[in-house]
């Protein structure tokens, strides 16, 4: 948006990650101390020095599944890109970033159209695959590069760790195995061109009858939709609460 961003993240637990993983993924994009250097060389080291090692690597996977240390990772380069543009210093953004906790279906495919359709809201383009920066609109057409991504965020090909930009859905099949989105694109993109043509402004506030059918299989009834839709970040507080 012209002010602000939203993102879902889907966040995993690094506890099963070996040592050599943890490394790998921080080492991508942060300057590691020169004894973790050696380590990685296979160098002899001390038992101080192994504990040392060890200290560390406990205190990357703890910040490789810590939301704020993602936010802090995005927001720095943005900011520091920005002041650069403005030839000016200090703090960039306004405030600290705002988080919610997505725990039922409902409440996560709710905030996924809600982001997607943003910019049809605010008038910035006409239909979803028109919106830029939407990931609906990098699902239809993709332009995302890898080997443009690792030149623009200077990281190099060294690191054996895929730069995924979206996560898959992976249908609607359920089990533990599910890593993810539980619905197929297929209805998530009817679902949001149907909202889409629902809350326009030019329309009347008619809803269609062909409802998606995901709708039915979540058991939400297609007013209170709109409603999610159109007011997430109001709503989401006393609506989206897990239950027991």
């Amino acid at each position: 948006m012209s002010n602000h961003y939203h993102l879902v993240v889907k966040l995993d637990s690094s506890k099963d990650w070996s040592e050599h993983q943890v490394l790998e993924r921080w080492l991508t994009l942060h300057k590691g101390p020169l004894i973790i250097s050696r380590y990685r060389n296979g160098e002899i080291l001390s038992l101080a020095e192994k504990e040392t090692v060890s200290d560390i690597i406990n205190v990357w996977r703890q910040r490789l599944q810590d939301l704020s240390w993602f936010m802090k990772c995005l927001n720095e380069p943005i900011a520091r890109m920005a002041n650069a543009e403005d030839n000016c210093t200090g703090h960039f953004w306004e405030s600290r970033f705002k988080s919610q906790a997505l725990l039922t279906e409902e409440a996560l495919i709710s905030c996924m159209a809600y982001v997607d359709l943003n910019p049809i809201r605010a008038g910035m383009a006409k239909t979803p695959e028109t919106s830029d920066h939407t990931s609906l609109q990098e699902r239809i057409n993709p332009t995302f590069n890898l080997a443009d991504a690792i030149k623009d965020q200077c990281l190099t090909n060294d690191f054996d760790v895929p730069l995924k930009p979206l996560l898959r859905f992976d249908g609607c099949i359920k089990s533990t195995d599910q890593h993810g989105l539980p619905y197929s694109f297929s209805d998530y993109l009817q679902l949001v061109d149907w909202t889409g043509r629902a809350v326009r402004d030019t329309k009347r506030g008619a809803i269609p009858t062909n409802l998606p059918p995901i709708l039915n299989r979540l058991n939400i009834p297609p007013d209170q939709w709109l409603v999610n839709s159109q007011c997430f970040e109001k709503i989401v507080h006393r609506r989206f609460r897990k239950t027991a």
